[in-house]
């Protein structure tokens, strides 16, 4: 316990370093140190760019949307025509009778999107929240732009 606590160290530090390092070791392990430190500060850096962040996570909301949307649009079009898009007649259905037969696909394939769109928000309001205030922001944005 009496010993110098900087000769404490200066053993310990000897016991770790057995052999002696050369000037080039020394500098190639400096050089490994800085690029980790520096790979350490653009993490950190990118980490704490809340601006860039908040891009990237509008930029996968719209993705998200976008394909949300044009997953909604197939699975419509698909539903009004009747037989999933494959070669039918040349007259759609519902064309002999005034199209009542076609209005009633419409609007049964408009109440299944509009299920499907209910249910996913269900299951993720935080990114159904995000998406519709995304939407209002377009929107007001656009009614704003024709003035």
């Amino acid at each position: 316990m009496g010993e110098d606590p900087g000769q404490v160290g200066a053993r310990r530090l000897t016991a770790v370093d057995d052999e002696e390092k050369t000037p080039e070791q020394l500098r190639a392990e400096i050089e490994d140190t800085r690029a980790d430190l520096g790979d350490t500060v653009e993490a950190l850096a990118a980490k704490t760019d809340v601006k860039t962040r908040a891009r990237e996570k509008a930029d996968e909301l719209r993705r998200t949307a976008t394909s949300k949307k044009d997953e909604l649009v197939s699975k419509a079009k698909a539903a009004t025509s009747g037989d999933g898009g494959s070669a039918g007649p040349a007259t759609p259905a519902g064309v002999e009778d005034g199209g009542a037969g076609r209005a009633d696909a419409a609007r049964s394939a408009a109440t299944s999107a509009v299920d499907t769109v209910k249910v996913t928000a269900r299951q993720n309001p935080v990114q159904a929240a995000a998406i519709g205030a995304f939407l209002g922001g377009v929107l007001v944005g656009s009614r704003l732009g024709r003035r």
